[in-house]
């Protein structure tokens, strides 16, 4: 856990920061398309799609938050 706080921190601290942050949306876009694709095809229960849902858009609409926060924690 400790290394990747570190990777964390430095890529919040370089230049990289941009790429990071569409890296994190376009994740959350994936988990997103996953979860709906989850909820509409599959016969999992509400929990699954809803929680990849959930973090799709957290991740869609603060990855630069979830960096800061991970920067505080390192």
């Amino acid at each position: 856990m400790d290394e990747l706080l570190d990777v964390l921190d430095l890529v919040a601290d370089s230049e990289l920061e941009g790429i990071v942050t569409w890296l994190f949306r376009l994740l959350g876009v994936i988990a997103v398309l996953a979860g709906i694709g989850i909820l509409l095809f599959t016969d999992i229960t509400l929990l699954v799609p809803a929680v990849l849902i959930v973090v799709g858009l957290v991740l869609i609409a603060i990855p630069s938050l979830l960096l800061e926060l991970a920067e505080l924690a390192g």
